[in-house]
């Protein structure tokens, strides 16, 4: 905890200066995500996420995830999952070539009502299988292995309800968070601080399983090398939508 701590304050005032290597970017985000209740304790999470450079413009990435989630309580549940990510050379920095990673992650989340505020705390723990490719001295890439990294990561997410007192159905709201991400172990190279997110979005809840957020999420990514740093400003519209098959009784 206290190393998060450190990183936390760390990526806060790393937006205070600039760095000569920071590449600022732009991109487009499209999210989907959903929590499927099987019973009244364990669920199915699934998440989809369509990333592009620019307005819709060149590939960024594509994510795909899948969790199996316990309810240990009302507030408070564990994941465990597997994720896909294929990243593709874009921007001023561009990794070497088109990649793919799969991931193992585990997660424990909680929540807590604050006055009109509803808090989220995530803890989420990734083992990632990352291929990495050389140049050949004929203009080829060749895959030379795949490394195996470990990475720590916590969000803080805040959401107020604006058009009414309580989050119910049809209602204004926004949401605020902060994701600091963290490397551990073997390979870390030059960074502990691997990168951080703020997100401010303003959403429409439908129903209790069905909302809509559109909002702007600012990525800073510390590169392995230890001296490039990339400010993604990015334009994120975010789908929610729950599907639950519990047999009431």
């Amino acid at each position: 905890m206290r190393i998060l701590l450190f990183c936390f304050v760390f990526s806060i005032v790393g937006f205070s200066f600039s760095q000569k290597s920071t590449a600022n970017q732009f991109n487009t985000w499209l999210v989907y995500s959903g929590n499927h209740k099987l019973t009244k304790k364990i669920g199915i999470h699934t998440d989809y996420q369509w990333r592009r450079n620019g307005l819709f413009v060149n590939k960024q990435q594509a994510l795909a995830r899948v969790g199996l989630e316990y309810y240990a309580t009302q507030n408070t549940q564990f994941t465990i999952g597997y994720a896909w990510v294929r990243s593709f050379p874009f921007g001023e920095q561009p990794v070497l070539h088109t990649n793919d990673e799969h991931r193992a992650w585990q997660q424990f989340s909680t929540t807590q009502k604050v006055g009109r505020f509803d808090l989220q705390h995530r803890y989420r723990l990734e083992q990632r299988f990352l291929e990495k490719w050389i140049k050949n001295s004929d203009e080829t890439y060749t895959m030379e292995e795949v490394v195996l990294r470990h990475r720590a990561r916590y969000r803080l997410q805040v959401t107020l309800p604006i058009s009414q007192k309580e989050m119910a159905d049809n209602t204004l709201f926004t949401t605020v968070s902060n994701e600091i991400f963290v490397n551990l172990g073997k390979g870390v190279a030059k960074n502990l601080f691997d990168q951080n997110r703020i997100l401010l979005a303003f959403g429409w809840r439908f129903t209790k399983d069905f909302n809509v957020q559109i909002g702007y999420l600012n990525q800073y990514i510390a590169k392995a090398d230890g001296v490039s740093f990339e400010r993604n400003h990015t334009w994120q519209t975010s789908l929610t939508y729950n599907i639950h098959r519990v047999k009431k009784v």
